[in-house]
C-alpha cells in the first residue's frame, strides 16, 4: 500500500528539499511541472495540482515519482499576484512554500539531461527555460492552440501525456485527468481511518482548483470561455468539498473574493501592471519580438483614473519605457473587465516601434483581423499614433469577446511572420 499522502505544504517542502539537495543526493532525473511565462493563477495552480497528484499516483510507469511544481517567475513577482496568495492560504500554504525560478539551480549545477519537464497551460517550453530545457519536455496539458512542438519521448515514459483541448481554464483539464487519482487517494485514506485529515486535504485541493477555474470563466458565466470541461471540473472539486462537510464554502462569495484581489491594481506602478501577466515571443525568421500584457481593468481606468506612483510618467510614457526595457518591436496590451452594469468588455492596444517591418506587421494584423475581432476605435483615437520616430499605435474596443490573448497573440505572430 502506498504511504499516506501529504498536505500541500508538506508536499512543497519535500519538493524544495529535493531541488536544493546537492547534485549527488538528488533524484535523477528531476521531474518538473511548470506553467507558462505569464504565471497567472491558472498556470500556477494547474502546475501545483498536477505535480501533487502525479507524485501520489502509483502505476507501472509512475511509481510515486516526485514531481516538482515550479512557478515560472522570479520570486519578487509573486507579490504582484495577491489572488494566488489567497488561494494558497485556502490550501494551507503560502508564497514562501512554493518554488520559483530563483530556486532553480543554475548550470552546471542542474544539467538539462538530468531533468524532465511536464508543461501545463502551454505546449512548447519558452523563454529562458525553453532555451535550456526545451528538448526535455515529456508531455503537456494545455488549452491554447497547438504550436506543433515535439514532445520528447523519454525511454522510461510509457504513458506519454499530451492533452490539448479548448477550455476556459487549464486547471479544468488537469482535474479531469487526475480525477481517478484523487478518488483513489481519498478512498484509500478513508479506509485507513484517516478521514479527518483526508477531508482537510481534499478541501484544500478543491479550493486550489476552483480559484483559477472560476476566475477564468467568470464564475462559469462567460459563455465565450466556459466549456463542459470547466463545468465538470467544478463539479469534481465541489463534490470533494461537500464530501468533507465544509459548510463554509459558497461559490459566489469565493469567486468574488478572489476576483477582487486579481483586479486590484490600485497600488501597482504601471511597470508592475505590465509585468503582472506578461508573455513574449520572437519570430525566428523575421527577428521581430512581440510582448503582450494582460490587464484586469479598462484602459479608461489605467489611462485616466490610475494614479501613477512617484516618479512615473503617464500610461503611454511608461508603456514606451516597458517596450524599450523588454526590447519589443510590437508591444500589445489586452484588457478584459466587467463594467459597473456587470457587462464584460475587451480592449486591445498595439504599438509597433523600431522598424518599418514591425509597423507593417502591426498594420497587417489590424487589416486582416479588424472584422473578425470587430475592432472599433477607442476613445476617439486619443491613444492612436502615426509617427516616423515613435511608430504606429492603435487602440480599439473589441466587439468579439470570445477572442482572448490565446487567440490574439497567434494573430499577431502570424502578422509578424508575414512581415517580410
Amino acid at each position: 500500500m502506498p504511504p499516506p499522502r501529504q498536505t500541500i505544504r508538506a508536499f512543497l517542502a519535500k519538493a524544495r528539499s529535493a531541488l536544493t539537495a546537492p547534485p549527488s543526493q538528488r533524484p535523477a532525473p528531476l521531474t518538473f511541472v511548470v506553467g507558462n511565462e505569464s504565471a497567472d493563477l491558472d498556470s500556477l495552480c494547474s502546475a501545483l495540482l498536477l505535480a501533487y497528484f502525479r507524485t501520489h499516483h502509483h502505476s507501472n510507469s509512475n511509481n510515486g515519482i516526485l514531481h516538482i511544481p515550479l512557478c515560472h517567475l522570479p520570486r519578487a513577482d509573486l507579490a504582484l499576484r495577491p489572488e494566488f496568495h489567497a488561494v494558497l492560504a485556502d490550501a494551507g500554504a503560502g508564497p514562501d512554500d512554493v518554488l520559483t525560478l530563483d530556486e532553480l539551480p543554475s548550470s552546471p549545477h542542474l544539467r538539462p539531461e538530468d531533468t524532465r519537464w511536464l508543461l501545463v497551460d502551454h505546449n512548447v517550453l519558452t523563454g529562458s527555460l525553453g532555451a535550456l530545457y526545451g528538448d526535455r519536455a515529456i508531455g503537456c496539458i494545455d488549452h491554447h492552440p497547438d504550436e506543433g512542438g515535439n514532445v520528447l519521448r523519454v525511454d522510461d515514459i510509457s504513458e506519454p501525456l499530451r492533452i490539448i483541448e479548448k477550455t476556459g481554464s487549464c486547471t479544468s483539464l488537469v482535474l479531469e485527468h487526475c480525477k481517478d487519482i484523487w478518488d483513489a487517494l481519498s478512498a484509500e485514506e478513508v479506509r485507513g481511518k484517516e478521514g479527518t485529515e483526508t477531508t482537510s486535504i481534499d478541501t484544500q485541493l478543491a479550493r486550489l482548483a476552483l480559484g483559477p477555474i472560476l476566475i477564468d470563466t467568470n464564475n462559469l458565466g462567460d459563455e465565450h470561455k466556459t466549456t463542459e470541461h470547466d463545468v465538470h471540473a467544478v463539479g469534481i472539486a465541489e463534490s470533494k468539498i461537500r464530501g468533507a462537510g465544509d459548510v463554509s464554502y459558497d461559490r459566489a462569495a469565493f469567486f468574488a473574493r478572489v476576483a477582487a484581489l486579481k483586479e486590484d491594481i490600485s497600488r501597482m506602478s504601471f511597470r508592475d501592471i505590465f509585468r503582472k501577466d506578461y508573455k513574449e515571443w520572437t519570430d525566428e525568421r523575421t527577428g521581430l519580438k512581440l510582448g503582450t500584457a494582460a490587464v484586469p481593468r479598462s484602459f479608461a481606468y489605467v489611462v485616466g483614473q490610475k494614479a501613477p506612483v512617484a516618479g512615473e510618467g503617464d500610461f503611454v510614457e511608461e508603456l514606451g519605457r516597458w517596450g524599450e526595457e523588454k526590447g519589443l518591436d510590437i508591444n500589445a496590451v489586452l484588457d478584459g473587465f466587467v463594467d459597473e452594469d456587470g457587462v464584460f468588455h475587451r480592449e486591445v492596444l498595439v504599438w509597433a516601434r523600431g522598424s518599418e517591418k514591425a509597423v507593417r506587421a502591426a498594420k497587417a494584423f489590424a487589416e486582416v483581423n479588424a472584422e473578425k475581432l470587430q475592432l472599433r476605435t477607442w476613445g476617439d483615437g486619443k491613444l492612436d499614433l502615426d509617427d516616423e520616430t515613435e511608430g504606429w499605435r492603435r487602440c480599439w474596443d473589441q466587439g468579439r469577446l470570445e477572442h482572448s490573448r490565446k487567440q490574439i497573440a497567434p494573430m499577431l505572430r502570424d502578422a509578424m511572420a508575414g512581415s517580410d
